[in-house]
């Protein structure tokens, strides 16, 4: 049966809209392209791609297709500012008190974020004087980058300024030389200490719940993963995840997001960074109804 091109892009939307939640817009129609040749090498399948798509619609191949189309573009403390709020406004009040932070990564990627979450409770403990704890959980839908993160080996140039001039990267990272075809590169890898910190799970955001209890974080990053979503699915998502976030915590958006639904129950303290008041009492309602 003949088909066109952009037959088989509809169909890579409505197959990553299905497993995932993320909507591609037309404006991504060149990524789309790009990527099928990826896609094939990923499945190791080099047949008539709407056969392959076929196959992922029936369940096969369905890790390789979500991992050839999600988008991973991330680096060490993107947004500074949010991670200078957790160190100067957050931190500071778990520093006389034994229970750990709770703090969830929820698009982790290929894991820089928890790292610098991390990072930044290293670096309040050493300014307070202090021993928090600090409980991260960092999730992903794709299975490659989370072997990334739980790796923690990263390419590192002085000259990318990627990290704060209050972060030393020697204090958390053991440097190497490689080589390769153009010369040489710098390999930096996360020490034991901040990975120890750190817990990857797989997990779906479109998912119609999380496994985690009510109330059971202080702090949520949710930073520039909405973004691939409808504005009704990126609500959805903001709701599910604020049933987890305590009183008091701190909600943390990407710089192009807003709360949504949820402004009315939130008070904005700094740049997308949302303190949580109250929580939804019709969430509530229907917690109890279903109990």
């Amino acid at each position: 049966m003949a088909y066109t091109t952009q037959d088989v892009h509809e169909k890579i939307k409505k197959l990553l809209y299905s497993l995932t939640g993320i909507t591609l817009t037309e404006n991504k129609d060149i990524m789309i392209s790009n990527r099928i040749d990826k896609l094939k090498r990923n499945c190791n399948n080099y047949g008539d791609i709407m056969e392959l798509l076929d196959s992922v619609e029936k369940g096969q191949n369905v890790t390789e297709f979500i991992n050839t189309f999600t988008t991973n573009k991330t680096h060490f403390f993107r947004e500074e500012f949010h991670f200078e709020d957790l160190r100067d406004r957050v931190l500071p009040n778990f520093s006389n008190n034994k229970e750990n932070i709770s703090i969830w990564c929820s698009a982790s990627s290929t894991g820089e974020e928890p790292y610098s979450i991390a990072m930044t409770v290293s670096e309040a403990n050493e300014a307070l004087s202090s021993n928090i704890k600090a409980n991260i959980i960092a999730t992903d839908i794709d299975t490659n980058v989370l072997q990334y993160a739980a790796d923690g080996i990263y390419r590192y140039s002085k000259s990318s300024k990627e990290f704060p001039s209050w972060i030393k990267p020697q204090n958390y990272f053991k440097r190497r030389i490689q080589k390769n075809l153009s010369g040489e590169e710098v390999l930096i890898k996360v020490n034991d200490e901040l990975k120890k910190m750190i817990t990857f799970h797989i997990m779906n955001l479109s998912n119609s719940s999380y496994p985690f209890s009510t109330h059971q974080f202080d702090v949520i990053f949710c930073r520039n993963v909405l973004i691939y979503f409808s504005v009704e699915d990126q609500n959805s998502i903001l709701i599910k995840l604020f049933k987890h976030l305590k009183i008091g915590g701190t909600l943390y958006l990407g710089h192009s997001e807003n709360p949504q639904d949820l402004i009315h129950y939130v008070k904005r303290v700094g740049q997308n960074i949302f303190v949580k008041e109250k929580d939804l009492a019709w969430l509530l309602l229907v917690e109890k109804m279903v109990i």
